[in-house]
């Protein structure tokens, strides 16, 4: 087992770091192999300690297995993720009443839901049918189906392959995307466990953030608001790890800071990032202003940590200005107040299309699941 190693970094201001971002401070030991410690910055003139641990996760040609379960963004490989773009690009020119608008008929596929979801549940059921198959809807499973009557995720799932030939799930508990998993013979699609993952969604993030900046290598990302619960935030920032010289800004207040999992996996990738506790600056350096709501369903038992959080970062008129006019702001949606309405007009506000490509993306990965 890797030896756990503690360092702390006192750190330069934001404005430093921009003019000095390509230069990272390291930090070498051995057992038995050499491992990199970048530096962990976070607010000016603050320090900071971070345990390190050495962590693989190896990313697979999803494209090419068997069964293709969809269950963590880490699992994709860079070539995999191009077969999906290029697939999801396609979808967008498919017409109605046409071959390509076919090409599921005979499938079927069935949302189970535990957790209440707009975007997602309908978009994939609408991904669905505009490739011709068949949906089974649940919503609300654990209060309207066997679940409320004690019923295990497992048996759930081995009663529904019996009716289904793909099963996209959403829990409230991270893991279950993976427990499901293990008890299925037809692919399981991870469409959100609790505070765990939300790869589809970190899919259809990065096929955004690639039409909108037009690069995904040298990014500059703000990620900002419930970045403890925000499991879209999670899967995001395991996905742009890939890309050469990507530096991710953290931005939440202190009672959602993003986890130290996340933060020893980019270490660990070498991947540069920074806890920042001005939006304003954050904003005049990123090519992407990563927003998300302060997750209230979370805090059902620290109702006043949710106080706390709420409200502190909103992107608004004055942040708007700040940002570059190249630049971007997306969500994952749905909005509470962190986001005024009125940059809704602005060009640069691309979460609507953000939404819109989640229904190419899921075309995409129902499309190579079920007949590769």
């Amino acid at each position: 087992m890797p030896i756990m190693q503690q360092a702390s970094f006192h750190t330069p201001s934001l404005a430093s770091a921009r003019a000095n971002r390509h230069r990272n401070e390291t930090l070498h030991w051995s057992y038995g192999s050499l491992h990199r410690l970048q530096s962990c910055r976070r607010a000016p003139k603050t320090r900071v300690a971070c345990l390190v641990k050495a962590e693989s996760t190896a990313a697979t040609e999803w494209h090419k297995e068997s069964l293709k379960h969809v269950l963590e963004a880490q699992q994709f490989s860079q070539a995999a993720l191009t077969k999906i773009f290029q697939c999801a690009s396609d979808m967008e020119n498919i017409k109605r009443h046409t071959p390509a608008a076919k090409q599921l008929e005979g499938y079927i596929m069935s949302t189970l839901f535990y957790e209440p979801s707009t975007r997602t549940r309908l978009s994939f059921e609408s991904a669905m049918s505009r490739l011709g198959g068949t949906v089974l809807s649940t919503e609300s499973a654990g209060e309207y189906s066997s679940a409320a009557k004690g019923e295990t995720l497992e048996d759930t799932i081995r009663t529904i392959e019996g009716y289904a030939d793909c099963i996209v799930l959403r829990h409230n508990l991270a893991g279950s995307a993976k427990k499901a998993a293990a008890a299925a013979s037809v692919p399981i699609i991870n469409a959100g466990d609790g505070p765990g993952q939300h790869p589809t969604q970190a899919l259809l993030d990065v096929y955004t953030i690639q039409r909108e900046v037009g690069h995904l290598d040298k990014l500059r990302i703000g990620l900002v608001g419930d970045l403890a619960n925000g499991r879209t935030v999670r899967s995001l920032a395991y996905l742009l790890s890939m890309y050469d010289d990507v530096k991710m800004y953290f931005v939440a207040p202190d009672v959602v800071r993003m986890k130290d999992d996340i933060k020893e996996f980019l270490i660990g990738r070498g991947v540069d990032w920074q806890e920042a506790e001005s939006l304003q600056e954050v904003a005049a350096d990123v090519d992407v202003l990563y927003q998300t709501r302060i997750q209230k369903e979370r805090f059902q038992d620290r109702p006043e940590d949710y106080e706390k959080a709420r409200g502190k970062y909103v992107i608004n008129a004055d942040i708007m200005k700040i940002l570059p006019k190249s630049s971007v702001v997306m969500h994952p949606l749905p909005r509470v107040d962190e986001i005024d309405v009125e940059v809704d007009s602005d060009p640069r506000a691309a979460y609507f299309r953000q939404a819109r490509n989640g229904l190419f993306i899921r075309m995409a990965l129902l499309k190579l699941a079920l007949t590769g």
